[in-house]
């Protein structure tokens, strides 16, 4: 069996509402992937139009077969591949007669090069008025920083993250994950989703630009604009709570908790649970501005209580007076865990290697109780002449395609 071709066994998931939109997808690597397979998981068929060499990440991380490596694997399941030569005339043409039966064509090209390959969207559009023209990109094409190559490292730095991680630590830093093309792929998601909405009501197509700088500053600063919210200014920027170095998982006896008491009620509940009374009826801690005021204080005394006793210990008393509270997973300790394991989050498919299985993340969303199933992601070209032919190439022409080189299938 080919690894595309598995379904998932663990959950019979049937969540479609985008049945009948169909996606040209020209992103690579993560920014672009990752929305499109959201889109994917909504029931979109998305249609991965790839070099011949295919996306980077094909080539990313661990593979049990050649061209599916784990990063690949990520964020291309639900979705097509189409392998076209596009610095070809031949290549070009084919694509536009795909992107002439499509809903939507998504891209994470410089915009300077889209014209060179024969995407110009008012052309495209002139051939398909109902079509959605999607670029993700590193920044807008209304500011002097248009154009400018963009990755996950270079928008952190610019968006104010590795500010706050020197304000926090005293060293500018990344976060270890590739936040920002994770949070701009669900924001390039939602636009698509918006400008779809509204070609259902205007019957027209529209470009729709995401910019991950612009989309990062608005996420970084949605609480860490602060002070300089008004004018004249009432503070600086940062947002004390989050930014105070105590701000971490509070060490116990014997290992680390996450507690988050956070209403007036909660704190009440916490410090009289513990016996101390005292703290309760602390104006330092009497509401949330007194708390965000004193906020290193009141986590060093929190801190200080909690590695009073064991991680059961505090488990049980959490529990029993309602307060938010969380054990510290390891990434290991995900596999296993009892709540992921019940709503059956890791897919398990066949690998296509004797013995082998692929374990998927699944999407968290339900509809009406109902997830999105699961295909793991395609090889280079797998579907190359399915695709082709849908877009009305006769056998011939696809043959010809794949014997000059212009086109892959496997």
């Amino acid at each position: 069996m080919s690894v595309s071709s598995a379904t998932s066994s663990a959950s019979p998931g049937v969540l479609r509402p985008l049945q009948g939109i169909r996606i040209v997808d020209l992103t690579s690597v993560l920014f672009g992937p990752y929305a499109s397979q959201f889109l994917g998981d909504y029931g979109a068929d998305v249609i991965k139009v790839e070099a011949l060499i295919g996306d980077s990440t094909r080539r990313t991380g661990d593979a049990l077969q050649p061209g599916l490596a784990v990063q690949f694997m990520s964020v291309n399941r639900n979705k097509r591949s189409i392998a076209l030569d596009l610095k070809r005339a031949e290549g070009r043409a084919a694509l536009q007669r795909i992107i002439d039966g499509a809903d939507v064509v998504m891209h994470n090209i410089r915009p300077q090069k889209l014209a060179g390959i024969g995407l110009d969207p008012a052309a495209l559009r002139a051939r398909n008025p109902r079509l959605i023209f999607a670029s993700l990109i590193g920044f807008s094409e209304s500011g002097p920083y248009a154009g400018r190559p963009a990755y996950d490292d270079i928008i952190q730095g610019l968006c104010g993250l590795a500010d706050l991680m020197q304000r926090q630590s005293g060293e500018p830093r990344f976060l270890p994950t590739v936040a920002a093309d994770k949070v701009c792929a669900m924001i390039a998601t939602h636009a698509i989703l918006a400008a779809l909405m509204e070609r259902a009501r205007s019957g027209e197509g529209s470009d729709v630009e995401v910019s991950m700088f612009e989309s990062m500053v608005g996420f970084t600063m949605i609480e860490h604009l602060s002070g300089q919210t008004f004018d004249p200014p009432t503070g600086t920027t940062g947002y004390s709570r989050a930014l105070a170095p105590s701000r971490r998982p509070y060490r116990t006896q014997d290992g680390y908790l996450c507690v988050m008491p956070y209403t007036d009620d909660h704190w009440r509940r916490f410090f009289e649970g513990v016996g101390r009374s005292d703290l309760a009826a602390d104006a330092r801690f009497a509401d949330m501005p007194s708390r965000t005021r004193n906020i290193e204080v009141l986590y060093a005394l929190t801190g200080g209580l909690i590695a009073e006793h064991t991680t059961a210990h505090w488990l049980e008393f959490l529990q029993r007076v309602d307060i938010p509270h969380g054990r510290v997973n390891t990434l290991d300790d995900l596999l296993t865990d009892p709540h992921l394991q019940a709503v059956g989050f890791f897919r398990t498919l066949p690998a296509g290697q004797e013995g082998s299985t692929v374990r998927i993340a699944a999407n968290g969303v339900r509809l009406n109780g109902e997830t999105a199933s699961v295909r793991t992601p395609p090889r280079l070209g797998e579907h190359t002449r399915e695709v082709l032919a849908q877009a009305g190439l006769t056998t011939s022409e696809i043959e010809a395609l794949i014997t000059s080189g212009t086109a892959r299938s496997s």
